[in-house]
């Protein structure tokens, strides 16, 4: 699920993108001016993906917007676990805001009301996640510093873009009004979200990094970019293999439950459906021109039927 970075207008085209409040008093040599000018080509390929332009035009499957959130659920477990190891340490220390940020618990109701009381036995980490979650792992106990380039790409970004990500999805899938499924959105102790990342860039402006410390930050962001991006990737990938409602004239296809072996209608693509089979001979029978005759007139009837009786 996208990181939907922050836009100056808020307009759903740009999410993806950070830009300074206006009046913040900046220098170039700012840690946050650092990562906004040495992101932007990551910020633009992002927002490019095709799982990334699909979820803003609203079109995201149900199952799929379940993956997304299993994604981040091992993301930010990881993430968490790494920042309150480091939460004493003075390189990431400013910047711990666990009450405020933490995404564990909101994350666990999302999975909770799609997956059941049980949801931890039913769900797994995917390859591309896994990548990020190793990434993520290594940089926590050796080289804590570049947590902080984690951290700021997936906050700023949940705080930001990702208010218009919540609305699209709960219109999308026609979630509740009272915020289930969507909790990793809410932030409920953040009154003011503008001050908050105010706040935060403060913090990380003011964190005692020479040059080449806050480059290896911009180069560690572009890498967490990267991971984000293998990940959309990965469910764009799924996306396109997850059936459709109906083909062929509305027959419906496997539910994704059971042996695929055993579904009449994918025996008969596949050809290996037996001639006993009712249903194999039910769809052999509906493709023979005369019978469409048939049903096309009982159609008709039936259209005309109606008519009459709504007159």
């Amino acid at each position: 699920m996208p990181s939907a970075l922050e836009s100056p207008e808020g307009g759903e085209e740009d999410i993806l993108r950070y830009e300074e409040m206006e009046g913040d008093p900046v220098s170039p040599m700012d840690l946050s001016e650092l990562l906004k000018e040495g992101t932007k080509e990551s910020h633009d390929r992002a927002e490019n993906t095709e799982f990334v332009k699909d979820f803003l035009k609203g079109r995201i499957k149900k199952e799929l917007f379940k993956l997304a959130t299993v994604a981040l659920h091992f993301t930010y477990s990881a993430l968490e676990e790494e920042m309150d190891r480091n939460k004493d340490n003075p390189v990431f220390a400013p910047l711990y805001f666990p009450v405020e940020l933490h995404r564990r618990e909101a994350l666990a109701k999302d999975l909770k009301y799609f997956y059941g009381e049980d949801w931890k036995e039913k769900i797994q980490c995917s390859e591309a996640t896994q990548q990020y979650v190793d990434r993520i792992h290594h940089v926590g106990q050796h080289e804590p510093e570049l947590l902080v380039a984690h951290a700021y790409t997936r906050y700023m970004g949940d705080l930001s873009g990702g208010q218009v990500l919540k609305k699209v999805a709960q219109r999308a899938l026609k979630l509740p009004s009272t915020g289930e499924g969507i909790q990793f959105y809410v932030f409920d102790n953040i009154s003011n979200a503008q001050q908050f990342k105010q706040l935060y860039r403060a913090r990380m402006n003011a964190l005692d990094f020479d040059k080449d410390t806050k480059e290896r930050i911009v180069e560690e962001a572009n890498k967490a970019f990267r991971f984000n991006m293998q990940v959309f990737d990965e469910l764009d990938k799924i996306g396109r293999s997850l059936a459709e409602e109906a083909q062929d004239g509305g027959f419906p296809v496997h539910d994704g439950k059971g042996d695929i072996r055993k579904c009449p209608y994918y025996a008969d693509k596949l050809g290996t459906a037996g001639p006993g089979c009712p249903f194999h001979a039910a769809v052999g029978l509906a493709k023979q021109p005369l019978v469409q005759l048939v049903l096309a007139a009982c159609v008709a009837v039936a259209a005309g039927a109606a008519a009459w009786y709504i007159l």
